[in-house]
């Protein structure tokens, strides 16, 4: 069932905080208020916050700029939007450079709240995953989103799920998403690293052990299909298991029987299998490196998950949830980057992948003393990346599939200022300066391209 957005409103003053109430509400959001910034820290805490309207002073506990700040830190996805008792060209710049999605000023104009709330209610499901969770796997790209499509159907059937990609590319966490959203989501989850372990002991490690089976074998021992029986068993690495173990596999799979090693009495489980490979299995087949029989039965539905260097609109968010989480690991407050830093995070080629990209944020914020994240702060692989001359060179869009020749030229500039404000993560100060244009002509654009 689709959920309502929530929007907090913090003003101290409740005619004005009851007019933002009515309009938003009007538009079938949830409101949640409280007259002081502290509240504001307290609703994100316990509530599924999608947006919040904050004045940019209190007269007491807390102030608007350190709650702007501290929503950007928790979670970019939200929007923060400011509203100042009197006009302050000051107060404006410093919030939208801070991150602020737009700035009011007292009383709001009940047609642009109305223009607020329509621009911030979903039209549909939110980046294509609202009724699907997958904890740290955040993708805008069609081919993520078309992952995430196949992902939602076939989570709550019992289909077995081949998961493709190269290393880091998020396999393990997509097939946890999985299990998360099945039916089996309250039983076991169980990996296993295919390629890490011998023949013997993958054997042993998968369909358990009896006594005496082997020197060292003391006890009874369950294997994996047992300890996940009615829950989910993840396969990684499955291209390199022996051919031997293949074989075995297969029978498993086909009759859901498991004999122990040494054992003479199959066991009936019931597990479903979710496997992965950064080999071309497919390949491997033809190679006969891998079975067909069991390559046919493991990709009852298959997905590939695409390297980060062919979705660099997705490094700002995942670096926000990363940033997010080892600060709070770290305790430490760095809540922005530069936009150069910012490049040449995008510019990066990303050989490890997502895996490399979280490993480079922890790094990053552990060693940083300061509460922004510079060029120079970052590895020197990443900072030595030749940087784009602009955020949207032409090159760069046909790179990401867009090409531009023939199009609209209204078009052009429309996508021209959507992915310079994603490079940003929608700071409107720094897009207009890397646009070149004033921060009132960007405002304009974006009101008139419903940006």
């Amino acid at each position: 069932m689709k959920k309502e957005p929530t929007i907090v409103i913090a003003v101290p003053q409740e005619d004005q905080a009851e007019q933002v109430k009515s309009v938003f509400a009007a538009q079938g959001f949830n409101t949640l208020y409280t007259d002081h910034g502290d509240g504001v820290m307290k609703y994100l805490e316990t509530s599924p916050v999608g947006a919040v309207f904050c004045a940019y002073s209190f007269d007491r506990y807390g102030d608007g700029l350190d709650v702007l700040m501290h929503v950007r830190r928790q979670n970019p996805a939200v929007a923060v939007i400011m509203l100042a008792e009197e006009p302050d060209l000051a107060a404006c710049k410093q919030s939208l450079k801070r991150g602020a999605y737009d700035f009011f000023v007292a009383p709001p104009d009940r047609s642009e709240l109305e223009r607020l709330a329509r621009e911030l209610r979903p039209t549909g499901p939110p980046k294509g995953i609202e009724d699907f969770v997958f904890p740290g796997v955040v993708s805008r790209s069609p081919a993520m989103q078309g992952v995430y499509r196949i992902l939602r159907r076939v989570a709550p059937t019992d289909l077995t799920v081949l998961i493709e990609g190269e290393s880091g590319t998020g396999k393990e966490l997509t097939a946890r998403s999985l299990h998360a959203n099945s039916k089996r989501a309250d039983k076991p989850f169980y990996p296993i690293n295919c390629a890490g372990l011998a023949e013997s002991l993958l054997e042993s490690e998968l369909f358990g052990h009896v006594k005496g089976a082997f020197t060292g074998a003391t006890a009874d021992r369950k294997g994996l299909f047992q300890l996940a029986d009615k829950g989910t068993l993840f396969l990684d690495e499955i291209g390199d298991m022996p051919a031997l173990m293949q074989a075995k596999l297969l029978r498993v799979l086909e009759d859901g029987l498991v004999l122990p090693v040494g054992g003479s009495t199959p066991i009936k489980v019931d597990v479903r299998v979710i496997s992965a490979t950064n080999h071309d299995l497919a390949k491997q087949v033809e190679e006969k490196q891998f079975r067909q029989d069991l390559y046919f039965r493991i990709k009852g539905v298959s997905v590939t998950l695409p390297p980060l260097r062919n979705r660099p609109q997705d490094i700002p968010e995942l670096f926000g949830y990363f940033l997010k989480q080892a600060c709070e690991e770290i305790g430490t407050n760095i809540h922005l980057i530069t936009e150069p830093a910012m490049r040449a995070l995008m510019s990066y080629s990303w050989p490890g992948n997502i895996r490399q990209l979280r490993h480079v944020v922890r790094t990053t914020v552990a060693l940083c003393d300061r509460d922004t994240i510079d060029l120079r702060d970052l590895p020197p692989e990443i900072a030595r990346v030749k940087q784009l001359e602009a955020p949207l060179s032409g090159a760069h869009l046909i790179a990401a599939g867009q090409e531009t020749a023939g199009l609209p030229l209204e078009e052009v500039e429309r996508e021209h200022i959507r992915r310079t404000l994603e490079l940003t993560g929608q700071n409107r100060a720094e897009a207009a300066k890397l646009l070149k244009i004033g921060e009132r002509t960007l405002y304009r654009k974006i009101k008139e391209y419903n940006l």
